[in-house]
């Protein structure tokens, strides 16, 4: 196969996740919104290149005509290191939309399948110094376990008003309030009864790459 520049790649891991989670390649118009390409045809172009580098088989006549030919390879990877998982790394999220939705997966990365716990779904890059103190710094990546539910002193992962923060949830009666872990950031107070507010997941772990 030859070497894929960056895009291709990252649609090649897109494909290959899609498969992982839904056992079925992604449509063009799916591949599209995940990268913000205004046209699915642009998402043909690149699939037209990765089928002339080795990577994928185009199918013609199918809406999912998409055959990846390392996938068996991958597989039987896999099933010779269970010990290993393979997750997302999500990046740009489009405003409004829950992750996954529209979400920009950068790449895969592989990760001890013990090294966390509950099991994460995802991870997820931070942005900003707001939780500090926790020891999430911008820049790391979270491993986040992808649930609505949350208690008193866990790190979520929630969407407010179509934006995604990363602080410590706190719930009273009637409302929610999102804690930073650095002085220098206000605490977000939640009617979740009015407005935009989703919990997206669970903090449940911290990778910082060099």
């Amino acid at each position: 196969m030859s070497s894929l520049t960056a895009r291709q790649q990252q649609i090649l891991d897109f494909i290959r996740t899609q498969l992982a989670r839904e056992g079925l390649p992604p449509t063009h118009e799916e591949i599209a919104a995940a990268f913000g390409f205004s046209q699915p045809r642009a998402a043909g172009f690149h699939l037209q290149a990765l089928a002339q580098k080795g990577a994928i088989e185009l199918v013609p006549g199918k809406a999912r005509a998409i055959r990846v030919l390392q996938q068996a390879k991958a597989s039987r990877e896999e099933t010779l290191r269970p010990d290993i998982l393979r997750l997302p790394l999500v990046g740009r999220v489009a405003a409004g939309a829950p992750i996954d939705a529209d979400a920009h997966i950068e790449r895969e990365i592989q990760l001890d399948r013990h090294l966390f716990r509950p099991r994460p779904d995802f991870l997820l890059r931070v942005q900003g110094m707001s939780m500090r103190d926790a020891g999430i710094l911008d820049r790391d990546l979270i491993a986040v376990h992808r649930t609505g539910e949350a208690h008193d002193g866990q790190i979520v992962v929630a969407r407010i008003e179509g934006e995604i923060t990363v602080k410590e949830f706190r719930r009273s009666r009637s409302r929610i309030t999102l804690l930073p872990a650095n002085p220098d950031f206000e605490p977000i107070e939640v009617d979740p009864h009015v407005g935009d507010f989703a919990i997206e997941g669970l903090c449940v772990g911290v990778i910082r790459l060099p």
